[in-house]
């Protein structure tokens, strides 16, 4: 991700600038003061179980072996919750429940903290505009990859071993 070379309040470059803590960008006008932090962006997943199978899905551009859970960003004035079960209904169409808090990942790759539910999904599945395609999983074949919501995935695997 390239970072913004110009001040998002006043348009001045941005220029690095030691805080005593790190380098962080800064409007180069001292009148602005405007700091970049970088923090991450908040990131909503469900691990989506539908007539007893996890539901995985594809993104437009990736590689047509790479299948994710459900996610998508949390908005302004919007709940987690609400936002994965939005982001359900937006990519699958698909009404849902929260079952389980599963736990919250960082993804540096691309700067953002995720934020995963189980959820029980009901209804017809519809892909949205943003998916490619879907794969359903039987529970006992899903398998964690080893960045981003495969974090999640591993975790929900490993509490089922203990029921």
């Amino acid at each position: 991700m390239t970072p913004p070379r110009f001040c998002s309040r006043c348009g001045a470059p941005l220029a690095s600038h030691h805080d005593g803590e790190r380098a962080r960008l800064r409007c180069a006008d001292d009148a602005c003061g405007f700091v970049h932090y970088d923090n991450p962006t908040p990131v909503v997943a469900a691990l989506v179980e539908h007539e007893g199978e996890i539901l995985l899905v594809r993104n437009h551009g990736w590689p047509e072996t790479w299948f994710g859970l459900v996610s998508g960003f949390l908005e302004r004035d919007e709940t987690p919750e609400d936002a994965i079960l939005r982001e359900l209904r937006e990519e699958l169409g698909l009404d849902g429940e929260i079952a389980a808090w599963i736990g919250a990942y960082a993804f540096p790759q691309r700067n953002e903290v995720l934020l995963c539910w189980h959820v029980i999904a009901q209804g017809e599945v519809t892909l949205g505009p943003e998916l490619a395609d879907l794969r359903r999983v039987p529970p006992h074949r899903l398998r964690p990859w080893p960045f981003g919501t495969g974090h999640a995935v591993r975790d929900w695997l490993a509490r089922r071993q203990e029921i």
